[in-house]
């Protein structure tokens, strides 16, 4: 029975705007192998149909049904903790529709929950308000702990940013849903219907997704396309099973 492979978007399939070189022709092995798999992304702006898009102009071969977002963990933790709830948001279209598509209702009024994920318009007065919902008492969700992430220009502050301002103001700390935690990890799985023993993660980063896929009781590989060295390896307590280049590497699949 082939693996099923969870595969990190940002460093290991693209690289900014572009694809990785070799990775179009890993996504095919797996395809013509019948592999399941999901590309996962701690980044909550877009839906997977936008990403869906975005790669295949890349020249990938993936549906929307290929992507696992972040904000899709946290639409899931939410409907099972409270079906039918409410949420004020702090974030883009990839957020909300989540949300949505949970049955969740978005308000300004008295909410259950205080979701914030990353958005392209920083504003203060949302941010106050924000901060005066979770005093009165909602709590406080943010998709990922994310301090950063990239564009074109650079990086920019991203969730985990956000969310650590307003931790600031209020004191209260947000329960992140987004790799590393393990919550992304089994939506993704069973999303796919598999098993841990039978999944394998690919990942660039040892603090997110060597470590999610760790704890998540998963085979994992470090590609070295990403933010993450083969000498930096050895500072973390754990290690990835196989390290190697990129996914063009990956003959085996």
């Amino acid at each position: 029975m082939p693996k099923s492979y969870c595969i990190d978007m940002d460093g290991v399939i693209v690289r900014g705007s572009e694809l990785i070189p070799g990775a179009d022709a890993f996504i095919e092995r797996l395809q013509r192998r019948n592999c399941k798999f999901l590309i996962l992304t701690n980044t909550p702006l877009y839906t997977p149909a936008d990403l869906a898009h975005r790669l295949q102009r890349m020249g990938l071969h993936v549906t929307p049904d290929h992507l696992h977002t972040a904000a899709q963990a946290t639409a899931a933790f939410l409907k099972s903790q409270k079906p039918n709830g409410t949420a004020f948001v702090l974030g883009e279209s990839g957020l909300t529709e989540a949300l949505h598509d949970a049955g969740y209702v978005l308000t300004e009024q008295d909410p259950d929950y205080v979701v914030v994920g990353e958005t392209n318009s920083y504003s203060f007065a949302r941010f106050t308000q924000a901060a005066r919902l979770i005093q009165a008492g909602a709590r406080f969700i943010a998709t990922n702990p994310d301090p950063t992430g990239p564009s074109e220009g650079g990086l920019v502050p991203s969730c985990g940013a956000i969310a650590a301002l307003i931790e600031a103001a209020t004191g209260v700390h947000p329960y992140f849903v987004g790799k590393p935690n393990p919550l992304m990890m089994r939506t993704a799985l069973r999303y796919l219907n598999e098993h841990s023993e039978n999944a394998i993660m690919v990942g660039d980063r040892m603090d997110t997704d060597i470590r999610i896929g760790t704890e998540s009781g998963m085979e994992t590989i470090l590609v070295l396309t990403g933010v993450t060295t083969r000498e930096m390896v050895a500072r973390f307590p754990y290690r990835p099973t196989r390290i190697v280049n990129s996914v063009a590497d990956l003959e085996s699949v």
